[in-house]
């Protein structure tokens, strides 16, 4: 494994992290993991919101607050008091990134606006998260993930055209949240790369609702090739339905112009996961591999099947075959063997599989991290991508207020002084067991 000391690609950079809950804090959490030092700053009482959320484990924090806190560092600190904003501004007077998420306009009412923060650190990228677009008429609405999600195209874009439930649906992925915080961290590196070019920080703004919008980008091709067609012949809906304005809910659909589609496979009948997903590609190589591979080479000279608009035509009677044949097996092997012959083909994995998967355990995508304590070990997505030269150190997530005495010292307070302002509670307690826990149980 390389030397992550000497390697960790935003060692030396400085990061004030005034963010809470799953959208700014999963954007700091990979910047920590990066080797930047994060610096998470906490109300006095309780801290960051999920530190007590969902509980499972009395005398520990929780995963929620854990998965996304891991190896930074924690100061509390009370924002509205004069010598707050005090400890805060000398943080950021010798910081290289300031991040946050709180309330639309908090931070301008606090002093702590782009504005103010460029005059006292010219050098400082300054990156904010919220809602909705600078401008927008909704620019004052505070969002969470479901509200990203349907603002942004996902959850009306997502779900059935048909049957019981054909409500606008959002997504189990955090397209709202940690997407949010993803999107934010390349405008994050980007403002880095250009600070070496021009010497000067920047200010980025992200709202969730671009970021949804970014991964939902192919659904504004599908509108505007009904605005022009008027129909999708490519989307699952087609050919029983009436078309409107806007575009009808993906169902299972692959998405593009390839048939694609989730089967039952063997043992659907107890266990709601037994599926996997296969896709029928356009081309006509494609296309054979996939014939070849089920069986179904009378497919190949059939009229109704053999060609990618035929298919579209008799969506009903393709799925209904292959289903057929995906029965026989279970997923795994359907996933290995038709992989083997060049067909798209993915199981369906459960989280229960996804926690337990030997590769992800194996390969450092799923890690474990000692929290200590009453928690001991937990799992947790690592770093989601890979560098030849570069692994993460994990470390556990800060206590509250841990680092109070640390980050004060070094910005030259005396440990009287510190005393005091612990006694007044402009900061709070770093024993790490206060109001956050009591309100857990």
């Amino acid at each position: 494994m390389a030397d992550s000391t000497n390697t960790a690609p935003l060692a030396g950079i400085k990061v004030i992290d005034w963010t809470q809950v799953q959208s700014g804090p999963s954007c700091t959490q990979l910047l920590a993991w990066m080797g930047a030092e994060v610096i998470k700053l906490e109300k006095v009482n309780g801290g960051d919101p999920t530190r007590s959320e969902m509980n499972d484990v009395d005398g520990s924090y929780s995963l929620y607050f854990l998965q996304l806190n891991a190896n930074k560092k924690s100061i509390t600190l009370d924002m509205k008091d004069p010598e707050g904003k005090k400890i805060l501004t000398d943080l950021l007077k010798d910081a290289d990134i300031f991040v946050e998420n709180i309330g639309p306009g908090d931070v301008e009412k606090l002093g702590f606006g782009w504005d103010e923060v460029h005059k006292l650190n010219p050098k400082l990228i300054m990156a904010s998260l919220k809602g909705f677009n600078q401008g927008s008429r909704f620019e004052h609405v505070k969002a969470f993930e479901p509200v990203a999600q349907s603002a942004g195209g996902a959850a009306s874009s997502t779900g059935w055209n048909t049957g019981d439930n054909t409500a606008p649906t959002q997504s189990g992925a955090a397209l709202g949240d940690s997407n949010s915080g993803m999107h934010l961290l390349i405008g994050i590196l980007s403002a880095l790369l250009q600070r070496q070019k021009t010497g000067e920080g920047c200010y980025v703004y992200q709202s969730m609702q671009n970021a949804v919008l970014n991964l939902c980008r192919i659904k504004l091709r599908d509108q505007l090739i009904l605005d022009n067609l008027g129909e999708l012949s490519y989307y699952a809906a087609y050919p029983n339905i009436k078309w409107g304005k806007a575009i009808p809910r993906g169902e299972n659909a692959e998405g593009g112009l390839v048939l694609g589609w989730c089967y039952r496979a063997k043992g659907w009948e107890t266990d709601p996961n037994a599926y996997v997903y296969i896709v029928i590609q356009q081309s006509e190589k494609g296309f054979e591999e996939f014939c070849n591979a089920m069986g179904f080479q009378d497919w190949l000279t059939d009229p109704k099947f053999n060609t990618a608009n035929a298919r579209d035509e008799h969506k009903a009677e393709v799925y209904k075959r292959v289903e057929e044949y995906t029965m026989q097996y279970d997923k795994y092997t359907l996933t290995k063997e038709l992989g083997a012959k060049g067909v798209p083909v993915g199981p369906v994995m459960d989280w229960y599989e996804l926690e337990n998967d030997p590769d992800l355990n194996s390969d450092g995508t799923i890690v474990e991290i000692d929290q200590d304590k009453a928690r001991g070990s937990f799992k947790t997505i690592g770093l989601p991508f890979t560098m030849s030269n570069f692994a993460p150190d994990y470390k556990r997530a800060p206590n509250l207020g841990e680092n109070n005495e640390e980050i004060l010292t070094a910005l030259g307070y005396t440990a009287d002084q510190i005393k005091e302002l612990e006694t007044k509670q402009v900061i709070g307690s770093n024993n790490g067991v206060k109001a956050d826990l009591v309100a857990a149980k």
